[in-house]
């Protein structure tokens, strides 16, 4: 066991009485830190001390909160008021920056900090409904910071609040078209989908030119750290507040204390140089800056701030002290900094502002981020968007299906409930009708993903991708390790072969025995080209303490997803690829009387399709022999973005579902799409047919003589963590599933 004791020591000279300044800067003059180490510290994979100390569960959450308000450089006097309002005693001022002042006389001193964070501003709406960006300032100056923006959810920070979007990115399955694009992404390769489809519905939405665009992310903690864009600097941010109220609660020294939550320190530290220049003399300035990949403590004279050299002297300042937090990968959307370090500059910044820090100090939150605008949804489509949010946000990739099944298993009609079957690998189908000409509807319960390989003695997971995950757009983002229910049905130990009532029964109770471990996918500080070596990722613990938790190869790994609706009538999520399709396959058996089936129908949900079509081929020796024809009920990858070229699957999204009839691994035989066809026209549903690349679970079925088509939704930016469908069409897939099924003819 890791402890450490912290012993706080009054300086000589009486409380209250005036320190003495140091070359017009303050310092350790009125708290002396002494830290006994009870044992030894190791250093973690962030580069910092990570000793897990000094932190409370209230603390870390009120620590991580700082993470999540959206305030870019230049844009603070439009978001800042909001905040202001939601912490008491503090002000907007006229350059954006957040003031609170503690105390009267002298000395007059300042404590600082950078509020403000790189982002992106929309510099051109294209007509077909796209934002181009371009960087705000620097920006960061990580290699990969622009990189990281592809196929995530981004907020565009409009006048009247946030408007969901996600980040393009050219579709997994077209990677033989991509397969020149080896460069590093830029800011300028970089195309924003806000679920428009015109100039005109953009402006719809409030967005105008250069509304800037930032991460859409939770406050993310890991065991002994947090995580997040500029997590160092917005630690040095909740310091700030931290010590704020700790003076005002009456730990202040004499004197008069500006706490100064600053604007634009990407453009030089403009806010706090206007705040400084407009307030007369100070005694003492101590900045707490960004993150750094190594500690600083440091005096700077006032020369070393360039153009702010003149306004410092004019306010009697001829030198700064300069804290900053060392964190892993500065600038990156995961910077990490560990709790350990965030006690360091808590003590140092109380030192430098002579405010005395107890055990009984509370961190201070941060005000909750606006939530994202609704207002322009299709009412009418909340009941499947909600239905598809409930699937997105469950967590299976192949071989761990069980969350997902379990939901199905659940929302089954009662008829179909009863008649379900769960076979030893996780497959569930539905059968139903009179017993001729069987038809089978086939949706996949997986998801694309990782799977544990090894553990480094440090902790360091390395990863095996599973499915054609798109590993850039994984690299350096939020990163989850799963624990399965003992016992659950997997490819993993079995084969398909028992469909004994034990593995429904065993089904429907699974439920997970802890909570995910948190963490990040380590991202490259050095990166010549696009795509990354094999994933690694961290959970704040050494490899030790993570078999301790039960952690061993072959735990799926990752990462936090969310459903959020675009636009009128766009969805964006990670795994639609199939849950758009388990969607569909649900609400259409839950609108189904089975007694209007004129011949066998199956519904199926298989698992393991990514990798290997193993649940598909399990099935497919089951009913392969007696089917008349499968439907694989699976996304149609288009090539509806700009990032694609229209030569070849290029299905509109919001035109309706698509007869996904040629693919990778088959084409459909033109009865079976005159079939579809006619049923769509019977019951009036728009029906689009392309060409395609990929499989699809049916392909298991064909060599057994039943011919595959894919009943589909198009869809953008596959096997990505930003995948995108139009809702419409998910609605009219679930009204052609219905038609097909019922068709009189075989």
């Amino acid at each position: 066991m890791k402890c450490i004791v912290v012993l706080l020591l009054r300086a000589s000279h009486p409380r209250g009485a005036a320190p003495a300044w140091r070359s017009g800067c303050f310092r350790l003059g009125t708290t002396i830190l002494v830290a006994f180490v009870l044992a030894a510290l190791t250093l973690s994979p962030t580069g910092a001390h990570a000793q897990r100390v000094g932190l409370g569960d209230a603390d870390i959450e009120a620590l991580a909160s700082w993470l999540g308000p959206d305030v870019v450089t230049g844009y603070e006097t439009r978001l800042t008021p909001r905040l202001a309002e939601a912490m008491p005693g503090w002000r907007a001022d006229r350059w954006g920056n957040l003031v609170r002042v503690i105390g009267g006389g002298a000395p007059r001193r300042i404590l600082a900090c950078a509020l403000d964070r790189p982002a992106l501003s929309a510099s051109q709406i294209t007509d077909d409904g796209y934002l181009r960006v371009h960087r705000i300032g620097r920006g960061s100056r990580h290699p990969l910071w622009d990189q990281a923006f592809e196929a995530q959810q981004v907020r565009i920070l409009t006048p009247s609040g946030p408007v969901a979007g996600v980040v393009a990115r050219s579709n997994g399955h077209f990677a033989q078209q991509h397969r020149d694009e080896t460069d590093v992404v830029s800011a300028d390769d970089l195309w924003v989908d806000v679920g428009a489809s015109s100039r005109a519905e953009v402006r719809a939405l409030g967005i105008g030119l250069l509304d800037p665009v930032v991460r859409h992310l939770p406050p993310w903690t890991l065991d002994g750290a947090v995580a997040g864009p500029g997590a160092g600097g917005r630690a040095g941010c909740a310091v700030v507040a931290a010590l704020a109220q700790a003076a005002d609660d009456g730990a202040a020294g004499v004197g008069e204390t500006h706490f100064v939550l600053s604007a634009q320190e990407g453009f030089g530290w403009v806010g706090l140089s206007s705040y400084v220049a407009r307030n007369g003399e100070f005694d003492g300035l101590a900045i707490v800056s960004p993150g750094a990949i190594s500690r600083v403590d440091a005096d700077r004279p006032a020369g070393d701030f360039g153009r702010l050299e003149p306004i410092l002297e004019g306010a009697g300042l001829e030198a700064a002290t300069w804290l900053a937090p060392a964190v892993r990968s500065p600038g990156a959307h995961m910077e990490v900094l560990a709790n350990g370090e965030a006690v360091w500059l808590l003590r140092a910044a109380a030192a430098a502002a002579d405010v005395e820090v107890g055990p009984d100090l509370e961190w201070v939150g941060a005000p909750t981020p606006a939530p994202l605008r609704d207002s322009h949804f299709d009412p009418t489509l909340g009941p499947v968007a909600d239905v598809l949010t409930d699937l997105v946000e469950l967590y299976g990739v192949p071989g761990h299906e069980w969350s997902v099944r379990r939901y199905v298993l659940d929302n089954l009609p009662d008829w179909a409930k009863e008649r379900a079957v769960v076979d030893d690998i996780g497959n569930v189908w539905v059968a139903a009708g009179p017993d001729r000409d069987s038809t089978v509807f086939m949706a996949h319960l997986d998801e694309v993903g990782y799977e544990v390989q090894s553990i480094a003695q440090d902790g360091t997971v390395t990863l095996d991708r599973l499915g054609g995950a798109v590993s850039s757009a994984w690299e350096g983002q939020t990163a989850l390790l799963h624990f399965d229910p003992p016992g659950a049905p997997s490819t993993a130990r079995a084969d398909g072969r028992d469909a004994s009532p034990a593995w429904k029964e065993h089904s429907l109770q699974a439920t997970r025995p802890r909570e995910p471990l948190r963490g990040v996918f380590l991202t490259r500080d050095v990166a010549e080209q696009k795509n990354p070596p094999p994933e690694r990722a961290w959970f704040g613990l050494d490899r030790s303490e993570l078999e301790a938790l039960g952690v061993q190869a072959g735990m799926q790994v990752t990462s936090n997803k969310e459903g959020l609706r675009m636009g009128h009538s766009r969805f964006v999520a990670r795994a639609l690829d199939d849950r758009a399709g388990t969607t569909a396959l649900l609400t259409a058996i839950q609108a189904l009387d089975p007694d209007e089936l004129t011949s066998k129908v199956i519904f199926a949900w298989s698992v393991h399709e990514e990798g290997g079509l193993v649940g598909a081929g399990a099935m497919a020796r089951r009913f392969g022999a007696s089917a008349r024809r499968i439907y694989s009920v699976d996304t149609f990858v288009s090539s509806d973005t700009p990032l694609e070229s229209p030569h070849f699957a290029h299905a509109p999204l919001g035109a309706g579902p698509v007869l996904r009839a040629t693919e990778n691994s088959g084409v459909s035989p033109d009865g079976e799409r005159a079939r579809v066809f006619r049923a769509a026209s019977t019951a009036g549903i728009p029906l689009q047919m392309g060409l395609t690349q990929g499989g699809t679970d049916g392909t298991t079925f064909t060599f057994w003589g039943a011919p595959n088509q894919g009943l589909s939704w198009p869809g953008r930016y596959s096997h990505s963590p930003g995948e995108v469908l139009d809702l419409r069409d998910l609605l009219r897939l679930r009204d052609l599933i219905l038609a097909v099924a019922t068709l009189d003819s075989p």
